[in-house]
């Protein structure tokens, strides 16, 4: 696939901030390895115990049992050591499962299991210790130890029931080292205020002027970083509907132990975890899983019901997020969510995707039509982030945007570039039908065209109609041969779903686990069926995507009109 240009202007100031960042990220690498910074982290030490994080996440105690058994699950790839092993002390299978081992998720459903999990956990905090307890640049990057010191604080009270004076010791100087550690690192700026909560919560942990330290440098950091990254809508401000969710378990955790230590959290943090509480209810969709935008997974109903299980009734529901970029539309069978926002920029797009315009399907339950659902923490392809992994319409088989790549990838993360900047959204609701036009300037720069996605939904027939359109953004006199530029309109369906091209080659029949059927009805040139693939869990699974072709001209543009209804019988 071919990759939008930047324009030089853009290309010398990025290379830069690259190159400053570089260097900045250098002398903090090397300011991290030298003796007298983990002299620093050493002192003041922890006076006990203090209060009794609860990460409101929940937990599965069958996969305690396995990891009793030696048996890891990490990243859809199974680890057994046995039930004396040690899994820090042998090769992961590939980064995301060394990723997951290191941060310690799995500690909360080892505990769940009672005491002979408190037991293997404290001896597992022990070897992780004995061989990553001094700095490293993995173990003790910021994309590991942000979770594993908020994963530790959460543990720490049933670590420590059983364990001996100087056990205890270890483990609460070990946890007060990291916190402080992590509370000093200045690169991924977009996590920045996710790092600040995590050092907040292990503060709530730690007894004396260690933990004070850590919930003051938190709470002035919560102070500066909330009302940027929580909208007022409770949009994150990646634009992920999972990092929105994320982040609320993680201040409900700070929020709670912030009341155990006789504590008040800035006036902000109340009000972001209404608002993400309310983002996260317009995101849930009638499959009861979340939408999964711009980075982000379908997270399930379990989990999202941990999430919201704080507020007291069920607040009336949203249909728009305009100021987050995300419109939705609804019947008693259908629910539409569409992406009708530029993706984040800056140092909020390490994680976003140039899919403007895509949507998500639920008919009659059945997740339909989603899109290839890229996370940052699965390790697929950064090519999941284009176009044409989403529900949207693409031009010339190119993206409208990219992530950055080689150097500048690597001293400021794998940013997005090219992508749309302006994003224009008409809608018009009644009762009997919702009407919604998203268009956006992707392709503009290009090829002088602009995208427009028409939705039309009837609540009374339970139709979605819809019209992807390509239109010349200035109107010019033809003065050469007139050019004609191919694009495609991608339906990615869900792997449980399944697609069925009719005897016209035309109509196509989809299907979800109800075996309702839907049919997806179209004016293209072509239509076939060909295989895709979603990420569900982290895991990669084979699918199958919807693919409508049509010609638009660089002077008349193009269409290709669709609609879903319904298939009797």
């Amino acid at each position: 696939m071919d990759a939008p240009r930047l324009p030089s202007a853009s290309s010398t100031a990025l290379a830069l901030q690259a190159a400053g960042e570089s260097l900045r990220r250098l002398a903090e690498r090397e300011w991290f390895g030298t003796p007298l910074h983990r002299l620093t982290l050493a002192r003041p030490r922890p006076d006990g115990m203090a209060a009794n994080p609860r990460d409101p996440r929940p937990v599965e105690p069958e996969n305690g049992r396995r990891i009793l058994a030696g048996i890891f699950d990490l990243a859809g790839i199974e680890m057994v050591v046995g039930a004396q092993g040690d899994p820090f002390d042998r090769p992961s299978a590939n980064r995301p499962s060394a990723v997951a081992l290191h941060r310690m998720g799995w500690m909360g459903d080892l505990l769940a299991t009672g005491d002979a999990g408190a037991r293997l956990g404290l001896r597992l905090a022990a070897d992780w210790r004995r061989l990553f307890g001094r700095w490293n640049g993995f173990s003790w990057g910021p994309d590991v130890i942000e979770r594993r010191v908020f994963n530790l604080a959460c543990a720490a009270r049933r670590l420590t029931a059983g364990a001996s004076d100087a056990e205890r010791a270890l483990l609460l100087d070990d946890l007060a080292r990291q916190a402080r550690h992590l509370a000093g690192i200045g690169q991924a700026p977009e996590r920045a205020l996710e790092r600040a909560v995590a050092a907040g919560v292990a503060g709530c942990a730690l007894g004396g002027e260690a933990g004070d330290r850590l919930i003051d440098l938190a709470v002035a950091r919560l102070k500066r970083d909330l009302p940027l990254v929580v909208s007022h809508e409770g949009v994150h401000a990646s634009r992920s509907p999972q990092a929105g969710l994320e982040l609320l378990f993680d201040l409900l955790t700070l929020d709670d132990a912030l009341h155990q230590r006789g504590q008040a959290g800035p006036d902000d943090l109340p009000r972001a975890i209404d608002r993400l509480s309310a983002a996260t209810r317009f995101f849930q969709l009638p499959d009861g899983r979340l939408a999964d935008f711009q980075g982000g997974e379908a997270v399930g109903a379990r989990r999202i019901a941990a999430a919201l299980a704080h507020e007291d009734g069920e607040p009336p529901a949203r249909r728009r997020a305009p100021h987050g970029g995300y419109e939705r539309l609804e019947s008693a069978a259908l629910a539409v969510m569409v992406d009708a926002g530029p993706p984040a920029q800056g140092r909020w797009s390490t994680t976003a995707c140039a899919q403007s315009a895509a949507l998500e399907l639920v008919c009659g339950g059945d997740r339909l039509i989603v899109g290839c659902a890229w996370t940052a923490d699965s390790g697929a392809s950064h090519a999941l982030r284009l176009t044409d992994a989403s529900s949207t319409a693409n031009l010339a088989d190119m993206s409208a945007g990219q992530p950055l790549r080689g150097f500048a990838a690597a001293a400021l993360g794998p940013r997005l570039i090219g992508a749309p900047r302006k994003v224009e959204v008409k809608r018009h609701d009644a009762e009997a039908a919702a009407w919604l036009e998203v268009s956006h300037d992707g392709w503009v720069r290009r090829f002088g065209l602009v995208h427009e996605r028409k939705l039309y939904l009837d609540r009374a027939l339970e139709e979605l109609r819809g019209e992807d359109s390509f239109s010349p953004k200035l109107a010019k006199a033809q003065t050469g041969p007139r050019r004609y530029i191919p694009f495609t309109v991608r339906f990615h369906l869900h792997p449980d779903a399944r697609a069925s091209l009719a005897r016209d080659r035309k109509s196509v029949l989809l299907k979800g686990p109800s075996d309702q059927g839907w049919w997806l009805r179209n004016d293209a040139i072509e239509v076939s069926v060909e295989p895709s693939l979603h990420i569900e869990g982290g895991v990669q699974r084979r699918t199958v995507q919807v693919v409508l072709r049509g010609q638009a001209s660089d002077d008349k543009g193009g269409r290709v009109r669709w609609k879903l209804s319904r298939a009797e019988g």
